[in-house]
Order: structure tokens, then sequence, then C-alpha cells
């Protein structure tokens, strides 16, 4: 028992995380955990402890082990950078904000058993965006191709790009269509996150968004104050035009278009390249084969022709998937590392929630199924007698990601 009562070593902080996570005010997780209010604030506090009974009501509401609320919370990552920074979203973003910090506690506890790939991200030390210039963006972009060994050419699989280069990738539904992801660096990891929200199905948006998340990792780490509504502003300008340069790269990309192209033309190119029509058309204004009312009239005639939301065949193309922490799950099971059913209580969290921020079927955790096949892959480091949870300490080194 501590001295302020309660259960000892209580992390108030994780109280604040179930708070953002499951979108619960404090009264509303007061009532059903059956305490008052007050209670409730004085545990987020530090200033009391939940004895053990209330403890257990309050796991079991926040479905993650009692245990959890008493482990450390990781240190903060970088100040994650939003697609929006409207006031209206700020439960919003503290909920993704919560969903990208438990995605690095999924990463860092399969981290005690493999090896990631090695963080390949190219290095900018940016600390204000007005250092920053189109060509500079442009540099960055093909930097970042060339890192990757992506060429000039279309990208076919950027989800698996960005995995091998060494980024923890989460796809998953939050109900927030207005946030299309986030990002941020991980001092725990030594490595960066992106969550991209899945809550719509297309596969061109998303690439591009997925792009625009990478923008923000390379220009703009070191940036100071990266919320202020202005700056904000600018710093989305900047990811957007380092994604259509780095999915569109100028030297290949200008070769292929004819100046002014139709809508027909915009529909083959967005097939081709695995980008939208209103992307692509931005990419020509920057690349200055249209001039501003050139790029106008093109939005004014897609929008009379098909809309402002949508265009001809956003179905076509289904968004690419992480894969990163599915296999690491898969192969710890499949290496006899750890048993099924002990991944969940090793990271403390509800296997639902696991399953969903490492891209496991539904009910994963109920049954081995749908589980990738490996080949065997050489242990690195001998099991340890003292690692939890009873299995050793195995370190696996992976070998570059293919397609599946």
């Amino acid at each position: 028992m501590s001295r302020r009562g309660g259960i000892q070593g209580f992390q108030k902080d994780r109280l604040s995380q179930i708070l953002a996570a499951r979108r619960l005010t404090q009264v509303q997780l007061a009532s059903i955990v059956e305490v008052s209010p007050t209670t409730i604030s004085k545990w987020r506090a530090g200033t009391q402890a939940p004895e053990r009974d209330a403890l257990e009501r309050l796991a079991e509401v926040a479905r993650v082990t009692p245990e959890w609320f008493t482990r450390v919370p990781a240190p903060k990552m970088s100040l994650p950078l939003f697609r929006s920074n409207a006031f209206a979203h700020v439960a919003a973003r503290a909920m993704l904000e919560a969903r990208l910090e438990w995605a690095q506690d999924v990463a860092a506890a399969l981290m005690e058993y493999v090896d990631y790939p090695d963080v390949n991200v190219p290095t900018r030390t940016y600390t204000d965006p007005e250092e920053i210039t189109s060509e500079d963006i442009e540099k960055a972009a093909c930097e970042c191709r060339d890192m990757w060994r992506l060429g000039r050419s279309a990208i076919q699989d950027l989800a698996l790009a960005v995995e091998g280069a060494g980024i923890i990738l989460v796809r998953e539904e939050t109900g927030i269509a207005q946030i299309e992801g986030l990002s941020a660096w991980s001092v725990v990891l030594d490595r960066p996150l992106v969550l991209l929200s899945a809550d719509k199905d297309n596969g061109y948006r998303s690439r591009f968004d997925l792009a625009h998340e990478i923008g923000h990792l390379v220009l703009h780490r070191y940036i100071k104050d990266p919320t202020e509504r202005t700056r904000h502003k600018v710093l989305e300008q900047q990811a957007h035009r380092f994604a259509g340069a780095f999915l569109l790269p100028a030297k290949t990309f200008a070769t292929e278009v004819r100046v002014p192209p139709t809508l027909d033309d915009l529909l083959l190119l967005k097939r081709r390249w695995g980008v939208s029509a209103a992307a692509i058309i931005m990419r020509l204004r920057a690349l200055e084969l249209l001039d501003g009312n050139g790029a106008l009239m093109l939005f004014k005639r897609r929008s009379a022709r098909w809309g402002a939301k949508s265009e001809p065949g956003d179905g076509d193309r289904k968004p690419e998937q992480p894969r990163l922490l599915r296999r690491t799950i898969d192969l710890l099971v499949e290496e006899k590392v750890m048993p099924l059913e002990a991944i969940p209580r090793h990271i403390g969290l509800a296997a639902m929630d696991i399953e969903t921020l490492a891209g496991l079927p539904k009910g994963y955790f109920l049954g081995k199924t749908n589980v990738v096949e490996f080949a065997r892959l050489k242990a690195t480091q001998k099991p340890s007698s003292d690692d939890r949870p009873g299995q050793g300490n195995k370190v696996i080194q992976f070998r570059p990601l293919s397609k599946s």
C-alpha cells in the first residue's frame, strides 16, 4: 500500500491514456466504475490510488490488465502532427495520440524479442518552416526515394517501403473521418511511428496520406511549436508538396503528361501512378506545367463532372496494409518464443486493441488462424532465464519484408 492509500505504483498517466483512448469523461468513467467523480480526479492527479477492488473494476472497464496501470508509461514521443488542427477536434486528437502511444507500447514489447529493420530516413534539421524551400522539399523527396531504392517510377507498395525503412506503421478504423493520420518520433523505439485512418476505403487517398506523413517525419522532426495555427498550416502545405514530389517525381512524371491534360488523361495517370486526379492537378501546378488559372479550370471541370468528394475508380485500388507488427507476432508464435495467449498479457492491453493496432484478424488471440508462413529465422541471442513472461528473451533478426 502506498502513503496515499490504494495500490502501490499506480500510474496516473495510464488513467489519462484510458480516458483519451476510450473517449470517456471523468464523470462517465466514475459512473461505470462506481466511484465518485472526485475520486477519479484524485486518481488522475496522483493524490490517491485506487484500492484493489476498484482497480479491478477500472481495468475491466478499460479492457486492460490491472497490472497495466502499474507500468511506468514510456517517455512522450515528439508532438504528433495531425491532418487537422481545429479546436473542435481536441478530444479526437487526444484519442489518436493515445492510440499512437499504445502502438508504441506494442512495438516496444515486441522489440524485446525481434530486431526491426534499421531506420533509413533522410535527415533534415530545420527548426523553422521558413527555412524550407520548395527546392529543399523536392531534393528531400528524391533522396528518400534513393535511400529506399524506389527509382523514379510508380511505387508499387508504399506501406512495404515504409516498413522496410524501419518505420512502425499502423492503420486502423478510428471513427474520426476528419483526421486522416498522424506521425511522431519515439525516443523509446528510436524510430518514427505513423497511424493512418482506415475509415475511408480509398487506396489512392491512403497512400497520399502516408506520403504526407513521411514528409512530416523527414522535414519537420525538429520544428519548434509545430501546432501553432499559422505554422501548422505551413507545415501541412510543405508535407503536401513532399507527398506530391515523392509519389510523382518530376523527371519521369512530367514526361508522361500531355499539357494541358483532359480529365480522361488524369484518370489514366491516376491508375498508373496510384495518385488521385486532384493530387495530380496540384503536382502539375507545383511543377509549373499548369498555371493557377489552368489548375483552377481543371478543378472546376472535375467538380462539375464527378463531384467534389469522389472520383471514378476510387474503389479500384485497395489501401496498402501494414505487415511489420502482424508478422512479428506471427513470428513469435511460429518460433515458439511466446504462446499465443501470453502475448496480450505480456503487452498488457486488450486482445482487441492489439489486433487492431497490429493489423491482426479479429479474434486472432482466440485461436491461431490465418498465420503468415515464415521460413525459419535465425536467433541472434540466447534466451535469458529472467525475462518475462517466462519464455526467455529470444532476439530474432528480420529478413527484408516482401509482399504477401
